[in-house]
């Protein structure tokens, strides 16, 4: 069966990013064919094609739109542009490439869910993308896809741009939503705090990624079980890889969910085309810079959250970041550690102390000032916390950022152990100390 292309199929039209190209390639045909269907059967298509959301937590996006509690207005849709996972890019292109196909997903889950506002919220940095997005939004006003009364009908639905000033810690959902308050991205409590039902402005709000609402034009258009039918339940679908790091052809792929494997993806040549060079594949992350890393033996697992999951790591956001065999991995996972401590909020102490106790300890390393002692030591700030460093991980902080630094040192730390000993000198038998 040909696997249709559902998220990128207009990022090789010069115009897809304009009004003309996307109406030409079909365009807003799906909010026409709904706005003759009601909400319920809106909804129902997208439950019926177990759309997994697409930012990070993989859970399903119709069964997250029936969460709000009933009978509390207003209530709103945020759109998660915050794309700021390190290797992850491919909403961004999104953005840049097809605006017109997010826009009209959040009217289709507007007009779903009875709602009449949403906020698009977009990464600071993102600057193409955000004037991509405001002219379509403008294009779409003036059309009459958005505002009052569309296309004659009485469904108004408002769509606000919002535009970050570029903290990672806001692609946490309910810090993202403190930002949209204007206030400092700072995740939330939860409970009570978890959006569905006490989001914005203190009102019940969905907040769904990118990528999840691209897809749901094609999904009315064609059907939930025709989406559901593609990839392996419960991943279905296309989903979108952005592969970095030392392969042949780096890029974003729209590739079948749940059967496509890592091998695939990073070997194969329609896609990342091998390892540079003609070197060897050391290690790879498979799901942006927060997942415990994978090696060679996990090539052929399927790009299946399940799978991946059990596996010891998670999809996440789409990114797969690729080492090959001159990859210094203490520095490799120094950088990461390093990203993390710099952009923790500060809000919970063993985040804000601890990831900046491991970026010390693997600097004094690396710079060849390390003590035995200090592998031990990493896996004790690690340990305290995520406590167990097992997966999924327990965290003694309000969101997964302070675990996130502790993954790439909880993959490497005894398989590589010999280039650490590198950075320490060879352990003696009065310095030997066990790392658990």
């Amino acid at each position: 069966m040909s696997i249709p292309k559902i998220t990128t199929a207009r990022w090789d039209v010069e115009d897809g990013h304009t009004l003309a190209g996307y109406e030409r390639t079909g365009g807003y045909s799906a909010l026409k064919k709904a706005l003759e269907m009601t909400p319920a059967e809106v909804h129902e298509e997208v439950k019926t094609a177990s759309l997994l959301g697409r930012g990070g937590a993989g859970f399903p996006a119709g069964v997250k739109w029936g969460f709000c509690p009933p009978g509390v207005w207003p209530r709103y849709l945020v759109v998660n542009g915050d794309e700021s996972e390190p290797g992850t890019y491919k909403d961004r292109i999104m953005l840049e490439r097809d605006p017109h196909q997010l826009i009209e997903g959040c009217l289709l889950a507007c007009y779903a869910l009875g709602l009449s506002q949403c906020f698009l919220y977009v990464r600071g940095e993102m600057a193409h993308g955000q004037e991509r997005v405001a002219a379509a939004l403008n294009e779409a006003y003036e059309a009459g896809y958005v505002g009052k009364n569309i296309l004659g009908t009485e469904v108004s639905v408002d769509v606000v741009l919002h535009w970050g000033a570029g903290a990672y810690i806001v692609g946490e959902e309910t810090a993202l939503i403190e930002s949209l308050e204007g206030n400092r991205g700072m995740p939330r409590l939860k409970p009570p705090f978890f959006p569905a039902a006490i989001g914005l402005y203190g009102k019940p709000t969905i907040v769904n990624n990118v990528e999840t609402l691209s897809n749901i034009p094609w999904i009315i258009n064609n059907g939930g079980q025709a989406f559901a039918d593609i990839g392996e339940a419960p991943s279905t679908g296309t989903r979108v890889f952005a592969v970095s790091g030392h392969v042949n052809n780096p890029g974003v792929f729209e590739v079948e969910f749940g059967t496509t494997t890592f091998r695939d993806l990073i070997m194969g040549e329609e896609y990342g085309g091998g390892i540079r060079n003609g070197g060897s594949l050391k290690a790879f992350i498979p799901g942006g810079a927060s997942a415990p890393w994978f090696f060679e033996e996990h090539l052929d697992l399927p790009l299946e959250k399940g799978t991946v999951d059990r596996a010891g790591s998670m999809l996440g956001s789409g990114a797969i970041v690729v080492m090959d065999q001159t990859t210094d991995i203490v520095k490799a996972c120094h950088n990461v550690v390093r990203f993390f401590s710099r952009e923790s909020c500060g809000k919970c102490s063993p985040c804000r102390e601890g990831t900046s106790w491991l970026e010390k300890i693997l600097q004094r390393i690396i710079d060849g000032n390390g003590r035995r002692a200090d592998l031990a030591l990493l896996m004790d700030v690690c340990d305290n916390i995520s406590p167990g460093i097992a997966w999924p991980p327990k965290q003694t902080t309000i969101c997964p950022l302070g675990p996130s630094a502790v993954s790439p040192i909880a993959s490497v730390i005894e398989r590589f152990a010999d280039e650490f000993d590198a950075y320490l000198g060879e352990p003696s038998t009065e310095q030997a100390v066990e790392v658990r």
